[in-house]
């Protein structure tokens, strides 16, 4: 769609076929950001590679923006329902863009409780910097799974990280919806060429710009 800014795509993908060298219960795993996970729970494996994936954004790409998503948890279906997607983030202006970006694709968005100060610690361990998994599944678990992945690029981070639970939308019976692909078009159709997409886009400008404001501004930035 002739995106103008610097992009890249990182796509966490691991083998989860039972083996010798498979997870288990106890382990103990340094991750891509040095962090160490004690293992608590096998099924939990989805947010490992996520958590490596923003790490390496950060690390080796450089990113200023910083956007994960994927089908996480269960539990984001009861959150928000089957309908809309659940958006974690550190930035408020991204979050009321996500949830506006949906409403104007009709791939639909509703923000989780974002509140590391008092949520992170359901995975404290005792020998490891954090485990793979909630404590209490009752206290908000896909707001948790989400806190893990940002854990890894740091609570402290100056730059934008938005997290999509994806986990019930994406599919309607046993059919896959295509969940996702328009929302993140209308989110990043600012920075396009596409002038369809940058009508939509609740970021930068919008229909009522005058054609001589919708040059690109000079800053670069890294998106991914």
């Amino acid at each position: 769609q002739g995106f103008k800014d610097n992009l890249h795509a990182v796509f966490c993908l691991a083998e989860n076929a039972v083996g010798p060298r498979a997870t288990r219960p106890d382990d103990i795993h340094v991750l891509y950001s040095g962090k160490t996970v004690e293992i608590n729970n096998t099924d939990a494996e989805g947010r490992l590679i996520l958590a490596d994936g923003v790490a390496y954004a950060c690390k080796d790409l450089g990113a200023d923006i910083i956007l994960d998503m994927a089908t996480l948890t269960g539990a984001q279906g009861i959150a928000t329902g089957k309908y809309h997607a659940a958006v974690l983030t550190n930035n408020e202006e991204w979050e009321k863009a996500c949830v506006k970006a949906g409403r104007n694709c009709g791939d639909l968005v509703h923000p989780l409780v974002y509140c590391p100060e008092l949520h992170f610690s359901e995975f404290t361990s005792a020998v490891a910097d954090m485990k793979n998994s909630v404590a209490d599944r009752d206290n908000t678990p896909s707001s948790c799974a989400g806190l893990f992945i940002a854990s890894h690029i740091g609570f402290d981070w100056p730059g934008v990280w938005v997290h999509m639970d994806i986990a019930a939308p994406v599919h309607a019976g046993e059919r896959a919806t295509g969940y996702g692909v328009a929302l993140l078009l209308s989110l990043f159709g600012g920075a396009s060429e596409d002038p369809l997409l940058n009508l939509v886009s609740p970021l930068g400008c919008n229909g009522d710009c005058p054609p001589e404001e919708m040059e690109r501004d000079s800053k670069r930035r890294r998106l991914v």
